[in-house]
């Protein structure tokens, strides 16, 4: 069920030099709280990303999805609680330092510099990576000029892991809905994460788009190892990636287990339905 979808490509995509290269670690959500002046926005939540995995967070609109994301890339602030990813503790570290660690997310809108072209956009994934300085790099010497070449060539690996290789050069403004989803994705595949975040990755996309993008998901685990964290609305795309899925309600996990188990878990049913009756 979980690994029934395949990657859409054959090329292999070997890990990068950087935080790639180093086996992911599990990602441990203990005890998360968050509150906004009074209102409980997380409510205690826990749960363990195991590494290589793809773990699903799902809910009703307004059941804490989004703030628990916040949360794990740093953008907000946990009340109390903990999140570690192996053994470091990353809770209140500011977001570049938790992409330091290897922890990349993509966002729900797409935000992509609309005349840069795709190679451009996903040089951008590789800031972090980049040890060049700005003199170096105006000066156009051997090092700055070596370390840009890796830093194309890495690109192009990507891109074609994704799909994207023959868009290299266009605009990602001008590129259809579904591949600027896919430029999202592989641009923080650029960052060389051991831990991608995911935020609703095959929203608004046509049924062949979303058949690609879980297929290139898929082989981001598969190929890569690299642990996901999914947020998503398209239970088909959840029950066919996630190895395990972690259920909110109203800021509190309301249940946990394999798709199938969640899937037939009569909390989860009401929180989605509603009790018979009910408006």
């Amino acid at each position: 069920m979980a690994r029934a979808v395949t990657a859409h490509r054959t090329t292999a995509l070997s890990a990068g030099t950087a935080a790639g290269a180093e086996a992911a670690p599990a990602l441990v959500v203990d005890s998360v709280t968050v509150r906004f002046a009074g209102l409980t926005a997380l409510d205690g939540v826990s749960f363990t990303v195991e590494p290589g995995s793809v773990h699903a967070v799902i809910g009703p609109n307004g059941a804490g999805k989004s703030t628990c994301f916040n949360v794990l890339s740093g953008v907000y602030r946990a009340t109390s609680g903990s999140v570690r990813v192996g053994e470091q503790d990353i809770t209140g570290l500011a977001p570049h330092r938790i992409a330091g660690l290897g922890v990349a997310r993509t966002f729900q809108n797409i935000a992509l510099p609309p005349r840069a072209s795709v190679a451009d956009s996903l040089l951008l994934g590789r800031h972090r990576l980049t040890r060049a300085g700005f003199l170096a790099t105006g000066l156009r010497l051997p090092s700055a000029a070596r370390e840009a070449r890796l830093h194309r060539e890495r690109i192009g690996e990507i891109a074609e892991f994704v799909g994207l290789a023959d868009d290299l050069k266009r605009p990602a403004g001008s590129l259809p809905y579904g591949k600027q989803k896919l430029v999202e994705l592989a641009r923080a595949l650029c960052m060389e994460p051991r831990i991608l975040l995911l935020d609703e990755p095959v929203a608004g996309m046509t049924a062949d788009e979303r058949q690609q993008s879980a297929a290139v998901i898929a082989g981001v685990r598969d190929s890569l190892g690299i642990s996901i964290v999914l947020v998503e609305h398209d239970m088909g795309v959840v029950m066919r990636l996630a190895d395990a899925v972690t259920v909110l309600d109203f800021g509190r996990r309301i249940a946990h287990g394999t798709p199938a188990q969640v899937q037939s878990d009569p909390a989860v049913v009401q929180a989605y339905l509603g009790t018979e009756g009910t408006s």
